[in-house]
């Protein structure tokens, strides 16, 4: 049971931060690699602010506007700039690396004692049932709002810009502006998934970002596996489920003994598994069709 209710609360947190990628993954067709630099910014800016006093709701959106700022540089870099996007994730992870030290001031910072954070304002509760409140909280109102945002008129220019760049350009819609929205989302989501991993797990870290895109992209590929052709809102659903399962997998690979220096190496391996699995998927169905074709060949010479 307790194997569950951590696989919960965290795959609830890594969910945010999976939406946030999805976005850029899904709509534009990118993996931003800045999402391992802004998921530690929001939890520098976080932490940083929470030792100071501030209130912790108040760190947390600091965090998330911090994220946004990110997206907008990488954005800006790949619109402006033409600097290709992978190319633009490495150089905003690289500076974003030296800019979270400047934060925090130091590698690490601890927010365990008497500091106030979103797990201390529900003293009532335990850590994993605080965490999965808020997650549950949290991720209702970021797919809320990005349902109700993404079937504005805006929200639809940035959709069909990713669809289709240049009949949206034919059609009037500034594509550049639309990507740095999305940019901006989706960096600002992410870090606010590392605002409140930092609290819940009691500190902020220089490189907990590191292998961020990986499980982001894990759970999306499960979710989409798991169920395809869905609408945007219930595809974001589904991803929640996506990451609960991952980080379910993770937990059980750790209680069989796994040595915990070689879970990135198990993470690497098991989302090479997950991406090859569509490709399987379409290997089999077509083996089935040309099967049934012969099949179906050999009974009319019969007849």
């Amino acid at each position: 049971m307790d194997l569950l209710i951590s696989s919960l609360s965290l795959g609830l947190l890594w969910s945010i931060m999976a939406i946030g990628v999805y976005l850029t993954f899904r709509i534009l067709d990118i993996a931003d690699m800045t999402a391992e630099g802004s998921f530690p910014l929001g939890a520098a800016i976080t932490a940083r602010q929470i030792v100071a006093g501030v209130n912790p709701w108040v760190a947390t959106l600091s965090g998330f506007l911090a994220g946004c700022l990110a997206g907008l540089i990488s954005g800006f870099m790949h619109t402006k700039l033409k600097i290709p996007a992978l190319l633009t994730g490495i150089l905003t992870l690289t500076g974003l690396y030296s800019v979270n030290l400047l934060i925090m001031g130091q590698s690490n910072i601890s927010l365990l004692g008497r500091v106030k954070t979103v797990i201390s304002l529900l003293p009532d509760m335990s850590t994993s049932s605080a965490a999965i409140l808020i997650g549950v909280v949290v991720l209702a109102l970021v797919i809320g709002l990005l349902v109700v945002f993404f079937n504005t008129e805006v929200g639809l220019a940035a959709r069909a810009v990713g669809n289709n760049e240049e009949m949206s350009a034919a059609n009037g819609i500034n594509a550049d502006n639309m990507k740095i929205i999305i940019y901006m989302i989706s960096n600002g989501l992410i870090a606010l998934a590392g605002s409140l991993m930092a609290q819940i797990n009691g500190y902020a870290d220089s490189s907990m970002g590191i292998g961020t895109i990986v499980i982001a992209l894990a759970a999306i590929i499960i979710a989409e596996v798991l169920v395809a052709n869905l609408s945007f809102g219930m595809r974001l659903v589904t991803i929640v489920g996506g990451a609960i399962i991952y980080r379910l997998i993770i937990a059980l690979v750790l209680q069989w003994g796994v040595d915990p220096n070689n879970l990135r190496l198990f993470y690497a391996l098991m989302l090479a598994l997950f991406l090859s699995v569509p490709l399987l998927q379409k290997r089999i169905g077509q083996r089935r069709r040309r099967q049934k074709n012969i099949a179906e060949m050999e009974a009319d010479q019969d007849d």
